[in-house]
């Protein structure tokens, strides 16, 4: 293939001596250290790749891995998780084409939470509950490279939650020369965004360099009122230490997230099974545009009848940075020790929580039996008023993944690893008031309810600020593992094995009442009277309540993995893989609690979810052909959903049983021709859930069913062709039917959504690395239904989220 591509000047020819695009995939420099010195070996500098979008692997287990001159390609500032839908075995719903409001992830059956993602060998998963956020991840144009293991871990995976895989991206390694691009965009939706970024180049006697970036982004969501609007700066400072591959480097993200929400669509069953819109409900259905002044009275009830579904009140914002530095020590000729400590901060709400609130509630009240606060200025007590209160969630979080990688031999390795995950989970729900200056337009005066704005918080009558919670948490991991690496008949094989064993701790500090055998709690003054069981009556209340309490949690586990791969003929070879990976309880489920019979707090506790899968693939690889295929087979033990115990009288997360998971995946990368590229995927997956279970007295029939939002048939293909200053491409991802609900009687229907794209390379004027560019999503404008909140079964509500539709963007890029 032509390799002159025009904005990959910032990313391959940099630093190779480094990490080679698959290397640099890995999740930690310890994990990079080891394979490329497998590939350094081995004689191949550097592995091949078809611009971009496939690349030669040489891991003994499946693994796909795309890099920047693929992502460049995409739509400008679009979440990685999307550019990466096109991977085999790997499933992602948009909840726009440009990425800001968030997605859905499936792979291989597996959920967001049970997916471990990593981001210069950082983890990314919440601390709490595990979830990914798509929206707040790093600007694609600095992504270098990004990977996906599906349903294995690195040795040192650092998380409590990879029970479906893992997904890892680099960042863009940093220039030796001085330059810079700056990238203009305009799309539909009045999408608008600019995007810098300055090289400094080798600086002083010692040859640092440095990177630094900024974009911000905004448009109007497609369809409804309200707009998204996100600010980001990044940088990377690189230290070379000697010629033989030691550094240090350090680097900062901040991310800015301001968004208005798009409303889901509620769904109906039709004769046949499948899914469509509700009565009343259209594709461009969307929160209320009008709300009705609520009047202000003095001696009158006054009471707000709008619905919690005004456009302007439904928002999600986050806060969200991280410092990542890491590092390669060479401390004898055979010995390598290399540290990468972070830092990540997080605030971020948990929805658009708001609700009418009396003026003479019992919160209001607290300790007192009459009287009240005036929430909205007319001068009584008398009223109902709208107020925010949403889950604010703020968190410290400090993580180390170190190894000492020991070369036994020119062909035998061992590396011992730890890795710390200590998070520091604050969270709140303060009672805010909202801004009626327009009483038809009213808007939040925080968006965190009040978290930064003392002025507007809600203060009862006995001066305590009204809360929806009050805890803190601290979730914390200890990781030891060892891995072995051999090579062998002339490194023709090649053997990796390796231990895991994590060990975590959960720290629970409940500062409200618990709701013994329930997840509600009441953050109140009110007066609370002890029963004879150790339960409070809480004010007038009928529930018997826990007094605020703490109290910890342990969990450790040892887990193994094993993979080897065989060149067995040139571009031929085969591999095979065996891992264990698990998915601890969520933090937040273990705050239902009750009174066990010995009197102390205790909670259903669940034991976490467990996965052992096995691969066995089959690679041939040339510098013109790239392609491979596995099968795959998965057995899932301990799943956890919620429901509710007849016997205990709660509800909460509990395990309901196993899964069996298993299917094939395949891809192929060719270049024909100088100029021309094809790439094409296809992936089946296949579940079935052992056995049904009880919710309450209701008897859930998901024996022998497949897991919810996990299409059976994926396709994936792209086209590029190159000629002279042109490069034109099209690409196209076929999702097949997923079950809605638990006991599949609702499916969504298959899709098909095709991509294109044009750039014309500005070089061809004179300007060096500069470049036109036009991309298409959804070309044919198909509708269909995206992310998808199921039930348990089609009597139940369930909705989804419309598939963003066609739209244009159009970025210039100069490069200096």
């Amino acid at each position: 293939m032509n390799t002159r591509k025009s904005l990959i000047w910032a990313t391959t020819a940099l630093v190779g001596s480094l990490a080679f695009a698959s290397a640099a995939a890995a999740q930690s420099t310890g994990t990079t250290a080891v394979e490329v010195e497998e590939v350094v070996v081995s004689g191949q500098r550097g592995p091949r790749n078809i611009d971009g979008a496939i690349v030669a692997e040489t891991v003994g287990k499946s693994r796909s891995t795309v890099t920047q001159e693929f992502i460049e390609a995409q739509a400008a500032g679009q979440t990685i998780n999307e550019v990466l839908n096109l991977v085999p075995g790997m499933s992602f719903t948009n909840n726009d084409a440009y990425g800001s409001s968030g997605g859905n992830i499936r792979l291989h059956g597996f959920d967001g939470p049970r997916i471990s993602q990593t981001f210069d060998g950082m983890p990314l998963n919440d601390s709490g509950n595990y979830s990914l956020y798509s929206n707040q991840q790093l600007d694609s144009e600095l992504i270098g490279s990004a990977s996906v293991n599906t349903g294995t871990t690195d040795v040192d995976s650092p998380t409590a939650s990879a029970s479906g895989g893992t997904i890892n991206m680099s960042s863009i390694p940093v220039p030796t020369e001085f330059g810079g691009r700056i990238k203009g965009s305009l799309g539909d939706s009045d999408y608008r965004r600019v995007f810098a970024q300055l090289n400094t180049g080798e600086v002083g006697p010692f040859g640092t360099r440095a990177w630094l970036a900024y974009s911000d982004q905004s448009y109007d969501k497609y369809k409804g009122r309200g707009d998204l609007n996100k600010t980001q700066y990044n940088f990377k400072i690189f230290q070379p230490i000697r010629d033989n591959g030691d550094f240090v480097s350090l680097a900062g993200h901040w991310n800015r997230n301001r968004n208005n929400n798009y409303a889901d669509l509620q769904l109906q069953r039709n004769a046949d099974g499948s899914a469509s819109l509700a009565n009343g409900v259209t594709w461009n259905s969307d929160f209320d545009t009008n709300y009705t002044a609520p009047t202000y009275r003095n001696g009158q009830a006054d009471v707000d009848g709008n619905s919690n579904r005004f456009w302007a009140l439904r928002q999600n914002p986050s806060d969200t940075g991280n410092l990542r530095a890491q590092s390669r020590f060479t401390l004898r000729d055979n010995l390598i020790f290399t540290f990468d400590p972070s830092f990540q901060y997080t605030l971020a709400t948990g929805g658009s929580g708001q609700f009418v609130l009396s003026e003479t509630d019992r919160m209001i009240r607290g300790s007192k039996t009459t009287g009240g606060v005036d929430l909205n200025g007319d001068g009584d007590t008398l009223d109902n008023v709208r107020i925010h209160s949403t889950n604010v969630t703020h968190t410290q979080r400090y993580g180390i993944s170190s190894s000492l990688i020991w070369k036994l031999s020119d062909t035998q390795t061992i590396r011992a690893a730890y890795t710390l995950d200590d998070a520091r989970h604050r969270q709140t729900g303060l009672y805010g008031r909202i801004d009626f200056s327009n009483p038809t337009e009213p808007r939040f005066f925080d968006p965190f309810a009040g978290l930064r704005d003392d002025d507007h918080r809600i203060v009862n009558l006995d001066g305590y600020e009204l809360r929806a919670r009050d805890r803190l948490s601290y979730a914390i991991l200890n990781q030891f593992a060892v891995e072995y690496a051999g090579r062998f008949l002339d490194d023709a094989l090649r053997v990796n094995v390796g231990l895991r064993v994590p060990y975590f701790k959960r720290e629970m500090n409940q500062n409200c009442y618990s709701q013994s055998k329930s997840s509600s709690v009441v953050c109140t003054t009110e007066t609370a009277v002890k029963q004879t069981d150790g339960t409070y009556k809480v004010g007038t209340r009928s529930q018997s309540y826990i007094a605020p309490y703490s109290r910890d949690v342990k969990f450790d586990d040892v887990l193994p993995n094993v993979n080897v791969s065989w060149n067995f003929s040139g571009p031929h070879s085969v591999y095979a893989s065996f891992a264990q990976s698990l998915t601890l309880p969520r933090t937040d489920n273990l705050y239902t609690v009750f009174f066990d019979a010995k009197g102390e707090i205790t909670s259903p506790i669940t034991a976490p979810e467990k996965t052992t899968t096995y691969d066995l693939g089959y690679r041939y690889q040339t510098g013109a052909l790239i392609a491979s295929a596995n099968v795959w087979y998965t057995q899932f033990q301990n799943r956890i959903v919620s429901r509710y115990d007849q016997d205990l009288g709660v509800s909460f997360d509990s395990n309901v049983g196993d899964v069996k998971l298993y299917g094939f995946d395949s891809q192929v990368g060719w270049s024909p021709m100088e100029g021309l590229s094809l790439y094409a995927t296809a992936s089946y997956t296949d579940s079935e859930i052992a056995n049904d279970y009880l919710d309450g007295t209701n008897l859930i029939k998901t024996g022998g069913k497949s897991l919810t939002e996990t299409p059976d048939w994926t396709f994936g293909g792209r086209i590029q062709y190159e000629t002279g200053p042109l490069q034109l491409g099209a690409q196209v991802k076929y999702t097949g039917e997923r079950w809605v609900t638990d006991v599949n009687d609702l499916y969504t229907d298959a899709y098909t959504v095709v991509n294109a794209d044009a750039k014309f390379d500005l070089g061809y004027f004179g300007y060096k690395h500069s470049s036109l560019a036009l991309r298409v999503v959804n070309l044919f404008d198909e509708k269909y239904f995206g992310s998808i909140s199921g039930a348990t079964d089609s009597s139940k509500s369930t909705y989804a989220y419309r598939g963003a539709p066609r739209t244009i963007q159009a970025t210039v890029t100069y490069a200096f």
